[in-house]
């Protein structure tokens, strides 16, 4: 069936939470197996149990992405211990917002080397396996997923260092989409809105107020919604491919 991902690897970023956790589901009921990475160990092996639970395979991969070395190990554990690597879904992000004026720069730091750099150093590490699972996979065909954010299109007054580096991935997935498309390795861009996951709550309770007040009274999007969104995405015939795909609450204005 066009909808199955049998036989095939999916190696998810940031699957301790949220969209992560979600789509690595999503994805093993399409059939696919696996490879489940984050820092917080703990929470991937809880996952690993449900998916395992249902009847499907899931390693556990703790990694930290920010790391040029730890990334490209990743791939290569993902690949030694699941035989292959058709998936690939760069969700490992964080969200650090406020004013640039005053604003403490360790957060920017943080936030260039998860949403940018990190997503990069995987991106590098999956291509050549990406490559060989379009050649030669059961499918024919190999997905990159890059999560980025409404604020990837649209720029807003506190959320600077967040709007560069989610332009960033935009133009980062357009362009290597560009390099390799016509080897059947498909780069995809997801723009979630507002969603409710734990992405907000790492912010300082300031601008956590500030974000509660804007978004308070909107019905937010759950976190299965762009999952399966991505399930949609990856399990779509090899001919082809949906490039950018901008999510938000039917509530959310901008």
């Amino acid at each position: 069936m066009a909808d199955r991902l049998d036989g095939t690897v999916a190696l998810v970023t940031g699957a301790s939470s949220g969209i992560g956790v979600t789509t690595a589901l999503e994805l093993a009921r399409h059939g696919a197996a696996l490879a489940l990475a984050a820092r917080r160990a703990e929470r991937l092996e809880e996952l690993a149990a449900r998916i395992r639970g249902d009847g499907g395979v899931a390693v556990v991969l703790p990694a930290d992405v920010t790391s040029e070395k730890e990334a490209g190990r990743l791939v290569e554990r993902t690949v030694a211990e699941l035989g292959r690597l058709d998936t690939l879904v760069n969700n490992a992000g964080v969200m650090l917002l406020g004013p640039v004026e005053g604003a403490p720069t360790d957060e920017w730091r943080r936030m260039i080397e998860v949403n940018l750099l990190g997503l990069m150093y995987c991106a590098q590490a999956a291509l050549p396996h990406l490559v060989s699972a379009a050649e030669d996979g059961p499918r024919q065909v190999a997905d990159m997923v890059n999560i980025s954010s409404v604020a990837g299109r649209i720029a807003r007054s506190g959320n600077a260092v967040y709007n560069a580096t989610k332009h960033g991935v935009g133009a980062f997935s357009e362009a290597l989409r560009q390099e390799v498309t016509t080897r059947h390795v498909r780069v995809s861009l997801i723009e979630p809105g507002v969603t409710e996951t734990e992405l907000a709550g790492h912010n300082r309770p300031e601008v956590l107020e500030q974000i509660n007040r804007r978004f308070g009274d909107i019905t937010r999007l759950k976190a299965v919604d762009i999952a399966e969104t991505i399930g949609f995405v990856v399990t779509r015939p090899r001919h082809m491919i949906i490039n950018e795909l901008m999510i938000r609450p039917t509530e959310q204005e901008g």
